[in-house]
């Protein structure tokens, strides 16, 4: 118990230590330690390299999923660690619904033979579309927030201890450098005024603690510099580990924009196939109308309704679709 008390009064002291250090070079009070240029350089580069990360996913997950509510719901499921249910695509609901509305309207009319075509087409859409957005998500996503949940924060711990390892140095300078002046002051006017023998002690014991005090600051200055090039290595390799994720993030690019391109190219072929579709139905109107039109063999004309029809007045007949008129 007593030994954890003493830690954590040592680590307080330490903190208020680095906290007034900190303040003391805000208000130019206090010399800094600069790093390397090189090391500076490696800094900058990978704080560009997270920022721009996180804009490009947080807007490619816009683009994937462009309802907010969805997208919190996905994060929610993705932090549990639970897997995220299956969503159907809109295009996927759509044609079930045009397949649905064929079914009350009748599957044999025109307008319902062409529910079902179009909606059949609109849930192979809404197929492509499911397959390129868990594609993306597996090839693309998950590689950017990868970096910034592992490797970024790797390299902000590293970091943070690098710059109080910076503080701690640059505490020991300064009481290195008090220390000598302490020292150099006591140097340049002794008290040898009364020849006392009490008095020559205690001005040599005061010369003696000065010196001691003046090792002591220069073993701390030794370990506390050794302690911040052994880290500032540490965090320059982990910073040099940028390029790699440049790279990686260039192939999880590549992918895609190849799985973006396929799921386009799909889109384009189910359209193209759609309206050849429609364009062969249209004829089958026409031709049923001439047959249908023609006269019987034998018996009274006969006539069938292709579209519905509202009389606008006593002299018209109200008319429905598939209606077969018969003349009497």
């Amino acid at each position: 118990m007593d030994f954890n008390v003493k830690k954590l009064a040592s680590g307080a002291g330490v903190f208020f230590t680095r906290a007034v250090q900190f303040t003391e070079e805000k208000l130019g009070q206090a010399e800094k330690t600069e790093l390397d240029p090189h090391l500076e350089n490696l800094i900058t580069r990978a704080d560009c390299t997270k920022n721009w990360t996180e804009k490009i996913l947080r807007q490619t997950e816009v683009l994937l999923q462009p309802n907010p509510s969805a997208r919190i719901e996905e994060f929610i499921y993705d932090k549990l660690d639970k897997k995220i249910p299956s969503r159907v695509t809109n295009a996927e609901l759509l044609g079930q619904y045009m397949l649905d509305a064929a079914k009350e309207f009748g599957p044999g009319t025109p307008y319902g033979s062409t529910l079902i075509t179009v909606g059949e087409y609109q849930r192979r859409l809404g197929g492509a579309e499911r397959e390129f957005l868990q594609t993306s998500a597996m090839t693309f996503l998950t590689p950017l927030r990868n970096f910034l949940e592992g490797d970024w924060r790797t390299i902000s711990k590293e970091r943070r201890l690098l710059e109080n390892r910076r503080l701690d140095l640059d505490i020991c300078k300064a009481r290195l450098k008090k220390a000598k002046l302490a020292e150099a002051k006591a140097a340049a006017s002794p008290d040898f005024q009364e020849t006392r023998p009490r008095n020559y002690v205690l001005s040599a014991s005061a010369s003696a603690l000065l010196s001691e005090e003046v090792d002591k600051a220069e073993h701390e200055l030794r370990v506390a510099q050794t302690e911040f090039d052994r880290q500032a290595e540490v965090t320059r390799l982990l910073l040099e580990g940028i390029s790699s994720t440049h790279l990686n993030h260039l192939r999880c690019l590549q992918d895609f924009a190849e799985a973006q391109a396929t799921y386009y190219a799909q889109c384009h072929h189910y359209m193209h196939e759609l309206q050849r579709e429609l364009n062969s139905l249209a004829i089958i109107p026409s031709s049923l109308t001439m047959e249908q039109t023609q006269l019987p063999v034998t018996g009274a004309r006969r006539a069938k309704v292709l579209y519905d029809y509202d009389a606008h007045d006593a002299s018209e007949l109200s008319l429905l679709a598939d209606e077969v008129l018969q003349e009497m």
